[in-house]
């Protein structure tokens, strides 16, 4: 049997996924050990039983001053700016890449603006994007819908030019307006990619939202981790690495159960 054809049972495939996890937690537990052994202060890599009570005391413990959990806080502060941005960009990127891909005099206006735009390092527009819209909530959202915006839109107008012309031509055919070809045709056909480029974006909107957190703010996950990091306070950090990963991880497994489970044929298609 060819190696191609070969798939593993449901028990080795989880044993299979994680392996890398595993493996990259023996190689640091091993390194934090090597490194305390030489120097039982030595603060870059804390043992994990050391992360483990930091992650136990950042949970549950609130701040003496506040009286509140901070990084529950921030947490939330976080998680309202990302999921802001990102569903902002997910509806701009799916108007504007149904009217870009459907209609030839929005494709001649708008495609070269957003392909330009998409190029550009949304990192260097955070200066000016806090100079207009100031230091609070919304400069971080707009970054955030500014740096995933673009791309999502050039993927989903490429989508809509994909559909089969066939497809089209019988709508109209049957009279169909451009507002229900676009609605009953083109829609139910590019929604489970819109899903798709909201998981792929999910990486580059937390980067975007750490990056400005980190910038100006006084909440946020972003700013907690760069807060702490002049005391090299690492088992605070690597929690809230840790955290943050794990948020990450639950988002894009909820948008795929979404996708599943509203678009059943598109995943069967794959």
């Amino acid at each position: 049997m060819r190696l191609i054809n070969s798939k593993p049972s449901r028990p080795v495939a989880l044993l299979l996924a994680a392996l890398p996890f595993v493996v990259v937690c023996v190689i640091y537990s091993i390194s934090s050990e090597l490194r305390l052994a030489v120097n039982p202060q030595d603060r870059l890599l804390p043992a994990p039983a050391t992360i483990w009570d930091t992650a136990i005391r950042l949970f549950t413990e609130p701040e003496r001053r506040s009286g509140q959990i901070l990084l529950w806080r921030d947490t939330g502060a976080s998680l309202f700016r990302l999921l802001s941005g990102v569903a902002i960009a997910a509806a701009l990127s799916l108007v504007l890449g149904v009217l870009i891909g459907l209609l030839p005099y929005m494709r001649r206006t708008l495609s070269d603006f957003v392909a330009v735009l998409s190029m550009v390092p949304p990192l260097a527009l955070l200066p000016i994007l806090f100079i207009m819209f100031g230091l609070g909530e919304l400069s971080k959202i707009v970054l955030i819908v500014i740096g995933t915006a673009p791309v999502m839109t050039r993927d989903m107008a490429q989508r809509v030019i994909e559909i089969p012309r066939e497809q089209i031509i019988k709508a109209q055919t049957l009279g169909a307006s451009s507002l229900v070809i676009a609605l009953r045709v083109v829609l139910p056909q590019i929604l489970p990619r819109l899903i798709s480029n909201v998981r792929l974006s999910l990486g580059t909107a937390w980067l975007f939202l750490i990056a400005a957190e980190a910038v100006a703010s006084e909440l946020g996950l972003g700013y907690r981790i760069f807060l702490v990091r002049r005391f090299l306070a690492m088992d605070i950090i690597l929690t809230y690495v840790i955290w943050i990963t794990l948020l990450a991880f639950l988002l894009d497994w909820m948008l795929r159960a979404l996708s599943r489970r509203a678009f059943r044929w598109a995943e069967a298609s794959l």
